[in-house]
C-alpha cells in the first residue's frame, strides 16, 4: 500500500493556528503592531502570499523567534510544492560525477 503524503503547510497556517489564534490576535492588529499593510498580514494568514525576509524579521520580533524559522517555514513549503509539482522532471536528471 502506497503512503498517502500530507499537503505542504503553508507558513500562514502556522501564523493563524500557532500564533494568531492562541493569542486571539487578528491579522489587522498584527499588521499595525509590526507596522506593515493590513493586506500583507491578511494575505500570508489566507495562504495567499508567502513570507519575505521583511516580514520574516518583523514576526521574529513580534514573537521572539527568529527570521530563520519562518524562512525556514517558506522554503519548505515551497520545496514540498516543487517535489510534488515536477517531480517527474527530476528523475530525469542525471547525477554528475564527484570531481
Amino acid at each position: 500500500m502506497a503512503k498517502k503524503k500530507l499537503a505542504p503547510i503553508h507558513p500562514g497556517e502556522i501564523l493563524r493556528e500557532e500564533f494568531l489564534e492562541p493569542l486571539e490576535l487578528t491579522p489587522y492588529a498584527l499588521a499595525k503592531r509590526l507596522k506593515v499593510p493590513r493586506t500583507r498580514i491578511e494575505r500570508l494568514a489566507r495562504e495567499e502570499i508567502g513570507i519575505s525576509p521583511d516580514t520574516a524579521r518583523r514576526l521574529a520580533i513580534a514573537f521572539k523567534t527568529t527570521p530563520l524559522f519562518w524562512l525556514n517555514l517558506q522554503a519548505a513549503y515551497e520545496a514540498d510544492l516543487a517535489e510534488d509539482l515536477i517531480d517527474d522532471t527530476y528523475a530525469e536528471i542525471e547525477p554528475l560525477n564527484a570531481a
